[in-house]
């Protein structure tokens, strides 16, 4: 057992030296095509009307006017300290407009997540549970055709039927503008049942629905797909069959050890997924003006600030790759199969 532990400690710790590096990488990619991208981020900030005087003034003060090399030492520095800057346009720090967008991405990407597995999982039992049927060949359909769905698109048909024509739904938004939002955690749906705000919390429900069930339906393809394959070759498998002669009733088999296996690649697929979302989907985001990172990183490209787009897109890779770490060790705790 301890054997076993220290190989798992071993594979962490392989696995958490790489981290240094690929951030180093990400960090330098973005700095380099920020400043070979076309326009400037004074002319964004004073506007191409702005005299000379001024325009020096600011790229002085934004340390635009030295060598490459030294921005680039200096911006490798400030990361190091976590300190991603001031935002060009409103001169806020970047750390604090990330903080502030970071909880809306998460908060729906978490409820997608959820949507997209009580909406996936039973696709895929009922389909391998009718194999061959019509069922099966409509769950197929079903799975392949939200898989290939463009998000933005199923984003807008969601608003046109369900906030246009069915007025049943908010267009966009994350919470009524005429209403004080309760402020805890920056988890709206979390911190309405941390303040016992009834009314707070239908309204942020109200307003995430659509947003995270649209999504939720999208990426139910994935889990449904993966749910049916996996759980399809797990129930041929030869310890399935040597449990059926013993005797083992199909159920017990079918709770106790086929459908744990099976949901293995199912945890690989939530965390790869959450991790994106965390990140923000960008053009979803965008679509439904859901105040999430994605939404700021938008209006940051926009409007030329450097600073913002290199924090959120840091920041977000920093995420992106702990997640990822930590289901790349929770799996190889979980199975005994993989070796490291």
């Amino acid at each position: 057992m301890s054997r076993n532990l220290n190989k798992l400690l071993n594979y962490s710790l392989l696995k958490i030296s790489l981290i240094p590096i690929m951030l180093w990488i990400i960090s330098s990619l973005v700095f380099i095509l920020l400043r070979v991208a076309p326009g400037d981020p004074v002319d964004a900030i004073l506007g191409s009307g702005a005299d000379e005087v001024s325009r020096e003034f600011l790229r002085n003060k934004l340390g635009l006017n030295e060598p490459l090399i030294n921005q680039y030492f200096s911006y490798i520095k400030n990361i190091l300290h976590l300190d991603f800057g001031q935002s060009l346009s409103t001169q806020e720090p970047v750390l604090n407009i990330i903080l502030k967008s970071l909880p809306a991405s998460l908060e729906l990407g978490f409820f997608s997540i959820l949507s997209s597995i009580l909406i996936g999982f039973p696709l895929g039992l009922i389909g391998l549970r009718n194999r061959g049927k019509k069922t099966d060949y409509i769950a197929r359909i079903l799975g392949i055709a939200t898989y290939a769905i463009p998000p933005f698109w199923g984003a807008m048909l969601a608003q046109l039927l369900f906030s246009v024509f069915f007025n049943i739904s908010p267009i966009g938004g994350r919470f009524p503008i005429f209403q004080q939002q309760p402020q805890i955690t920056g988890f709206l749906v979390l911190d309405s049942i941390l303040s016992n705000n009834i009314i707070a919390l239908k309204d942020s429900l109200y307003h995430l629905a659509l947003p995270s069930i649209t999504l939720g339906f999208l990426l139910s393809g994935i889990f449904s797909r993966s749910l049916r394959v996996n759980l399809d070759k797990t129930l041929k498998s030869d310890y399935v069959n040597a449990a059926i002669c013993r005797g083992i009733s199909r159920k017990k088999i079918f709770l106790n050890h086929a459908l744990p296996n099976a949901l293995l690649p199912i945890v690989t697929i939530s965390g790869l997924t959450m991790a994106s979302l965390a990140g923000g989907a960008l053009l979803f985001e965008v679509t439904f003006s859901w105040p999430g990172i994605a939404l700021r990183l938008h209006e940051a490209i926009s409007q030329r600030d450097y600073t913002l787009v290199q924090g959120i897109v840091i920041f977000t890779s920093m995420l992106i790759v702990s997640l990822n770490l930590f289901v790349d060790i929770l799996i190889a705790y979980l199975d005994p199969r993989i070796e490291y």
